[in-house]
C-alpha cells in the first residue's frame, strides 16, 4: 500500500474519532497514533489532511451541501462525510494532486470502509464537484496525472 493510501486511511480514521468522541484534532491525532498502526512516513500528509479539512471545513461542507441533492451532511453516514471532506481538500488545496486521483482514492476508500453503496455515493458527489470547481476556476481545468 502507498504512503499516501496509507494516510488518507489514518486521516479518515482520525477524523471519525473527532466526531465520535467530540475530541480536538490534536487530540484524536495522538489516540489514533497511538492505538493503530501509523507508519512516521506517513504521518506529515495525514496531519496535512487532518488540518486541512478542520481549518476549511465551513468551506468543504458548504461545497458538499450544494452538491448532495437529497441528502443533508448531517444525514451522511460519518465515514460518507468525511472521504468527501479528504477528497475535497485535496482537490482545492493539494495542488500536486491530480483531482481525478483525489476522487478515485476517495472511492477505494469508501469501498473500503463505509457501506455498499459508499463508492458509487462518494464518486457522484465528487464528479458532480469536479466540473462545477473546474467552471467556476476554482481548480485549473489541465491539472491531470503525470
Amino acid at each position: 500500500m502507498g504512503r499516501r493510501r496509507r494516510s488518507r486511511e489514518i486521516a479518515l480514521q482520525i477524523l471519525y474519532e473527532m466526531e465520535m468522541a467530540q475530541v480536538p484534532p490534536d487530540q484524536a491525532i495522538s489516540l489514533v497514533y497511538e492505538h493503530f498502526e501509523a507508519p512516521s512516513s506517513s504521518r506529515p500528509f495525514t496531519e496535512n489532511l487532518v488540518m486541512g479539512v478542520v481549518l476549511h471545513r465551513k468551506e468543504i461542507d458548504q461545497l458538499i451541501a450544494a452538491a448532495s441533492e437529497h441528502w443533508r451532511i448531517d444525514r451522511m453516514s460519518i465515514v460518507d462525510r468525511n472521504i468527501l471532506r479528504i477528497a475535497l481538500f485535496e482537490m482545492l488545496h493539494c495542488e500536486d494532486i491530480p483531482p481525478k486521483v483525489s476522487i478515485n482514492e476517495a472511492i477505494d476508500l469508501g469501498k473500503t470502509f463505509g457501506t455498499e453503496d459508499s463508492g458509487a455515493f462518494i464518486n457522484g458527489i465528487l464528479d458532480h464537484m469536479l466540473l462545477e470547481l473546474k467552471e467556476s476556476r476554482r481548480i485549473p481545468g489541465d491539472r491531470s496525472p503525470s
